[in-house]
């Protein structure tokens, strides 16, 4: 798997930008949490989708950034979460135990 670290503000630009020529993921990490860690292994232990950008957020150190992405794209914030963003918008959102690669790789299909 090859995270991409989301980090700065401007990234959500990007990725909407990006979005509209392939889809993108956000996934949203605590690392405080149990629930969050089993997910993230079960996405790394899983075949990706190919031609998608996977973002990796900390939402513990990048706090605010986590609070912009809830409310550019218009969903509620749960930890862990996994986003699914085509053409700007957010297509799906799952969290904890629902996270799993074939959903969205039939999302993304």
């Amino acid at each position: 798997m090859n995270w991409i670290p989301l980090t700065e503000l401007d990234q959500l630009d990007n990725i909407s930008k990006k979005s509209f020529e392939a889809p993108q993921v956000i996934f949203k990490h605590s690392t405080r949490c149990s629930i969050s860690s089993m997910a993230l292994n079960r996405l790394e232990r899983e075949t990706p989708p190919s031609n998608i950008d996977f973002y990796y957020l900390d939402l513990i150190k990048f706090r605010t950034i986590s609070g912009l992405i809830a409310e550019r794209f218009n969903v509620y914030h749960e930890s862990p979460q996994i986003l699914v963003i085509k053409n700007g918008e957010c297509i799906y959102d799952e969290s904890h135990q629902g996270i799993n690669m074939n959903e969205i790789a039939e999302q993304v299909a």
